[in-house]
């Protein structure tokens, strides 16, 4: 199954935007609808609620976050993804340092349309700050969706 992780430091703020922002995208392209995305936090701890302003964030879209609930990244997660996707260089160093073996599979999101950068954390920030990041996500996943599909294909493959 074409699996897609997003990657965050808590898991309550933009991984989970990101997790539900793409398979809003998803539902959209028939070829893909059976994609299986979630999220994980590598500095987290399991079991935290979404944050107040990511739910508010997602709720103007249209969107139910209130069920999320944040997870630590594991070597099973880690495994089966076809793609991960991180917020920042440090996400990415650190899944790369724990699994080594699944480094060729990780990215940064920014990555998938634009040079590499890192996507700042809203947490603890004002609703404005979250606004900000809600839409600098949805345009990432939106430009860089093709690049996502295809990664995910040559992986699956490989």
């Amino acid at each position: 199954m074409s699996t897609v992780l997003f990657v965050c430091t808590g898991n309550i703020c933009r991984s989970p935007m990101a997790e539900v922002l793409l398979q809003m995208r998803l539902a959209r392209d028939k070829a893909r609808e059976d994609w299986y995305v979630h999220s994980a936090g590598v500095w987290t701890t399991d079991g935290r609620p979404a944050s107040k302003h990511g739910i508010e964030e997602m709720a103007q879209r249209g969107i139910n976050l209130r069920d999320h609930y944040s997870r630590n990244v594991t070597r099973e997660m880690m495994v089966e993804a076809s793609l991960v996707l991180t917020m920042t260089h440090a996400h990415a160093e650190a899944l790369n340092a724990a699994f080594p073996d699944c480094a060729h599979k990780v990215y940064l999101l920014s990555e998938m349309s634009e040079p590499a950068y890192d996507i700042q954390d809203p947490y603890g920030g004002t609703r404005t700050e979250y606004a900000y990041t809600a839409k600098e996500l949805e345009q990432l996943i939106e430009k860089g969706y093709e690049r996502i599909v295809a990664l995910v294909e040559k992986n699956e493959s490989d």
